[in-house]
């Protein structure tokens, strides 16, 4: 027997609310009828789809369904689920701790910089004021020493 009781459609859905998944609109702009469909984008790129059958409510899946739905739609194990239901402890979605937000750098600074002789690469590793400040550099060396000449 199961640690966990059966999961129900309500738990699929307070699942669903507690990590915020997106509810899925149809063409016309409402939610999808036939099922109650989320989105989940991660971090690597990924979007997760579930869908639970209407009505929700406490309703119950068959162990093997159950067993797929986590598995395949939304990715967790049992105890994760579980924790986020009861507890609104958020999976852990792998990202790494190194990923950082970082504001993104113009594609000018890039291409001048890139003009200049900098590969891409080093470029994309500088913040947008490091940037800026190598290209006043490389722009002083290069036409400083041409009006002087």
């Amino acid at each position: 027997m199961s640690k966990y009781p059966a999961a129900t459609r309500e738990d699929h859905d307070d699942f669903c609310v507690a990590e915020k998944w997106q509810l899925v609109r149809g063409a016309s702009g409402q939610p999808v009828r036939h099922h109650r469909t989320y989105e989940l984008a991660l971090w690597d790129g990924q979007i997760l789809r579930t869908r639970i059958s209407r009505p929700v409510d406490r309703s119950t899946y068959s162990a093997g369904m159950w067993t797929h739905i986590l598995r395949t739609q939304l990715a967790v194990d049992a105890e994760a689920f579980w924790a986020c239901v009861r507890e609104k402890k958020l999976p852990d979605r792998g990202a790494p701790e190194t990923v950082t937000q970082r504001e993104p750098l113009p594609l000018y600074l890039v291409r001048a910089l890139n003009e200049l002789g900098v590969e891409e690469s080093e470029s994309l590793a500088l913040t947008a004021a490091e940037a800026a400040q190598l290209l006043s550099e490389k722009m002083a060396e290069r036409y400083g020493h041409q009006r002087s000449s």
